[in-house]
């Protein structure tokens, strides 16, 4: 198994990765991860490129999620199956809302709260922005990827994806 997810902030990205990896041994790496320094700066592209080339070396099964387009795009020569979660930003936001605790990526629940106003103005702006973290890149290497692909367009559909069977577009 070497599965991308790919969507926008709030889509479900990390709850589907859990999902399907269950109890087994599968590699997970969110993109979060290589993409920012500590002092939470973006690292230079070829730094997060290395990283995720080591990521997948390293591992036999792997699933990989995010919303960085250039490091999906990167990814995706390597993997089995791609995952578009493209619920809507109404869905999004509301998960944003729901989202418990991260504390892989913030110190407090206060700090995670003080960051959500900004988290949810992004996540809103996903159909109208025309970067890598956008609708559009998105779509656009969906529609590109060549390989086994899913889109998911509602929670209901992937709460029952099948880890091994998808459907091919």
């Amino acid at each position: 198994m070497k599965i991308v997810l790919l969507g926008n902030a709030g889509a479900g990205k990390s709850t589907m990765a859990k999902q399907l990896i269950g109890d087994r041994a599968i590699a997970l790496l969110s993109l979060d991860d290589i993409a920012w320094n500590p002092d939470v700066q973006r690292k230079p592209l070829d730094e997060s490129i290395t990283l995720l080339e080591a990521f997948i070396h390293e591992h036999k099964q792997w699933i990989i999620e995010g919303c960085y387009g250039d490091l999906v795009a990167a990814a995706l020569p390597q993997c089995d199956e791609l995952r578009f979660l493209n619920l809507g930003v109404e869905v999004c936001v509301a998960h944003c809302r729901q989202r418990p605790w991260e504390p892989e990526k913030f110190a407090s629940p206060e700090e995670q709260d003080a960051m959500l106003n900004g988290l949810m103005d992004w996540v809103k702006d996903y159909a109208s922005r025309a970067d890598e973290f956008g609708l559009q890149r998105h779509r656009q290497i969906f529609d590109r990827f060549t390989g086994q692909k899913q889109e998911y367009r509602t929670v209901a559909d992937y709460d029952h994806a099948n880890p091994i069977e998808s459907k091919v577009i």
